[in-house]
């Protein structure tokens, strides 16, 4: 886009770790690769081996493309440090597994992209019993956050966590004891207010862990990367005002494209602007407020001592 914010120029090393959950396609596909780029070594957690191993595959391809461009910035290396690993985030069997995997294999890890997720999802329920959204979106990563944390206290310098929330939390209430859904039926179940909720509690998140995390050296920020067009709205097709609205803003050209979706990510994750920001909401990468909801310190509270038992405390 014509005028745009570009990307920040910075150059990594292959020794600095950098995870993103659902790397392998939309916004999480762009913010791998250019991450990449710039030297860090990439490591890709999804659920399809296929799918990872195929998007690897295109982003060295693109790599070469660039660099036969000549473009700036670019790592010197002849190919990219990117690794998969399985994860499914809507079984937390998987994600122990995935933490145990990960633990025994790196000693380190530098920058966490909390950036999978589903939305506008039917009502549905997981093997765990939570409400879908709710458990890959934010349950999910709540635990690989938990577990990997004491990881990243033991990292270099300027480690940082980063929940990729959305708009839609401005859509949000507050109620823990209806919070999975259960008390509406398929044909009512409220599928923006529950994908609303399940990206408030990601930022809810952020306040809870810096508060926690203060003087250390993770810091913890939050992203809207603006309505992109990628495989999050397969699920806004048989929801009329999704259908329309997102119709509309392809329209009067309101959606990004996926690369700039990940400018703002990208920016939260390596920009050395940002080094020891915390408690950041950022839009078209630059600093927003999020909804005073999202912010309350007695809901923040609230989600963090009544969380269910089977999640360790930090």
């Amino acid at each position: 886009m014509g005028g745009s914010p570009s990307l920040p120029e910075v150059a990594l090393s292959t020794d600095r770790v950098v995870l993103i959950t659902g790397g392998n396609t939309g916004i999480g596909y762009e913010t791998a690769k250019w991450i990449a780029m710039r030297g860090a070594r990439v490591i890709i957690a999804c659920r399809s081996e296929e799918r990872a191993k195929s998007a690897i595959e295109r982003i060295q391809r693109e790599f070469k493309e660039e660099k036969s461009k000549g473009a700036v910035g670019l790592c010197s290396s002849e190919n990219l440090t990117l690794e998969f690993m399985a994860l499914d985030l809507s079984s937390l069997k998987s994600v122990e597994s995935f933490i145990s995997t990960f633990k025994a294999k790196e000693p380190k890890l530098h920058v966490l992209l909390c950036n999978a997720g589903i939305a506008l999802h039917p009502q549905e329920y997981t093997e765990d019993g939570f409400e879908i959204m709710f458990q890959v979106n934010y349950l999910g990563h709540f635990l690989l956050v938990s577990k990997l944390l004491p990881l990243m206290l033991s990292s270099d310098e300027d480690c940082r966590l980063v929940f990729v929330s959305s708009v839609a939390h401005r859509t949000a209430s507050f109620d823990l004891d209806k919070a999975q859904g259960k008390h509406h039926t398929k044909e009512n179940f409220k599928r923006l207010l529950y994908y609303g909720n399940s990206k408030i509690f990601q930022i809810m998140q952020m306040y809870c862990l810096n508060r926690r995390l203060k003087n250390t050296n993770v810091a913890v920020n939050s992203i809207h990367p603006g309505v992109v067009n990628t495989e999050l709205d397969r699920n806004f097709l048989d929801v009329n005002y999704a259908r329309v609205l997102l119709r509309l803003s392809k329209i009067i050209h309101v959606t990004k494209t996926p690369f700039e979706g990940a400018k703002t990510l990208i920016t939260a994750a390596v920009n050395p602007q940002f080094k020891d920001t915390r408690d950041a909401y950022f839009v078209n990468m630059k600093l927003r407020q999020p909804n005073r909801l999202a912010r309350h310190e007695v809901e923040n509270f609230l989600i963090r001592s009544r969380h269910c038992p089977l999640i360790l405390r930090l």
